[in-house]
């Protein structure tokens, strides 16, 4: 019997430490499936993996990002080594640049290290997490300086890659230079995502800052208090349409004489059809990716862009034909002089297939609101603001009533009608 359970335990550490290798195996296998996924999924940043040494315990690796700008086509390189330690049901990688963390033109002044890992499981889940110690980078050519308290961000994808929780803590963060001073407090973000289909994520989020305090060279300080943004996607209808909702707020903004607030504005879109949003959203990213991937011109290359604008085109009528709304239900500033308020609404009613059929531009059945309302004496107060105003009060663009200017605008047929004054809309889509 002794016998037979050391046999059984000489098993057990053999599989136990062949383990290892297979995470090791599986590790390289989904670190190159998910490069290979990043850059698919668009023009903007490349990631090259060379030289991956896999060992039974660990392994090492060298790498880069590449950053693309799309405005001017210029590119950034970062390269970094990894070294990956392999477990017995996943992989922890760490990662740090080429030169290490204080090479060029930074100098971590606390004397810690950053430190960015990468833990992934066999079965599809990967913590990216980077711990930030206290620090201070100054740009020798500008003058300016970087300083931070030290921060955690963190992402964890799991199912597949169908679902991503972000956390990021920074206590604070300072930027100095000879212009002026900017000091961030208490900055948090959360954000919750999944994947629906296709190019569509839903979800919801926040990000919030106790305050933002801006201290100019050559003007008077100010500080914004208790900023959020707060953000929610959900689908509707058995995710064939999509709601999705944003705040931005601004609890409070206060000088050296006096405080004002608060401050909100709302985004919402509601009913947007699914697959037309996801459509659309593939076709513009083919059409970025045509843009940055082809320098040079001739007659392929603007066959090719006709192309992809045909796509946006039909994607975009294929999403108005479906039906949706969009809009600022909501924004509310406060000045000194009085609160300026307003919302407005865009929306296109959904046709039958005989409609669409008879579609020649999304502009016809697009019907939209607007309002607008702020005190006069916010323009009486600033001249440069009372004379962007004035040809708007000439046309009867913005009308009188009591202390207030108003605006009242409708739109429908083409037509924009605001406080009366009717004014024809060119079909631009």
């Amino acid at each position: 019997m002794n016998a037979k359970w050391m046999i059984a335990g000489a098993g057990v550490l053999a599989v136990a430490g062949g383990l290892p290798w297979v995470v090791g195996y599986v590790t390289e296998q989904q670190w190159q499936q998910a490069t290979e996924e990043v850059n698919s999924a668009q023009p903007f940043l490349r990631m090259e993996t060379d030289n991956y040494q896999r060992g039974i315990l660990g392994a090492r690796f060298n790498g880069s990002v590449n950053l693309r700008n799309p405005e001017t086509g210029e590119s950034r390189q970062f390269a970094y080594r990894a070294t990956v330690t392999h477990g017995v049901t996943g992989s922890l990688m760490d990662f740090e640049p080429e030169g290490g963390w204080s090479s060029g033109d930074l100098d971590w002044s606390s004397g810690e290290k950053p430190r960015l890992t990468l833990e992934t499981r066999l079965w599809g889940t990967a913590v990216l997490e980077l711990e930030a110690p206290q620090m201070s980078v100054t740009d020798a050519d500008t003058g300016e300086t970087l300083a931070s308290s030290g921060g955690l961000a963190r992402v964890e994808i799991s199912d597949a890659g169908s679902h991503a929780d972000a956390l990021m803590v920074w206590p604070a963060l300072t930027l100095s230079g000879p212009d002026v001073d900017i000091r961030v407090s208490d900055f948090r973000l959360e954000q919750t995502m999944s994947h629906l289909t296709g190019e569509v994520w839903t979800g919801s989020g926040e990000i919030v800052v106790d305050s933002v305090a801006v201290t100019p060279t050559a003007d008077a300080a100010f500080t914004l208090k208790e900023i959020s943004v707060r953000s929610s996607s959900e689908s509707v209808n058995d995710g064939e349409r999509l709601d999705s909702r944003m705040a931005f707020e601004v609890g409070g903004v206060s000088t050296a004489d006096e405080q004002y607030g608060p401050q909100r504005l709302v985004f919402a879109l509601s009913g947007l059809d699914v697959a037309a949003w996801s459509g659309l959203s593939e076709s513009l990213s083919s059409l970025q990716t045509l843009a940055l991937s082809q320098a040079s011109g001739g007659p392929q290359q603007f066959e090719q862009q006709m192309a992809a604008m045909q796509q946006v085109n039909t994607a975009l009528r294929d999403l108005a034909a479906a039906g949706f709304s969009i809009g600022f239900p909501e924004l509310t500033v406060t000045t000194p002089e009085g609160v300026v308020e307003g919302s407005a609404r865009i929306s296109h009613p959904e046709l039958t297939a005989d409609q669409k059929g008879e579609m020649l531009m999304v502009m016809q059945r697009l019907t939209g609101e607007m309002d607008l309302s702020l005190p006069l004496a916010l323009a009486e107060e600033y001249p440069e603001f009372q004379l962007q105003l004035a040809p708007l009060i000439k046309q009867g663009l913005l009308v009188q009533q009591g202390d207030r200017l108003v605006l009242d605008a409708s739109m429908k047929d083409l037509m924009l009608d605001v406080n009366g004054v009717e004014i024809p809309l060119p079909p631009l889509l």
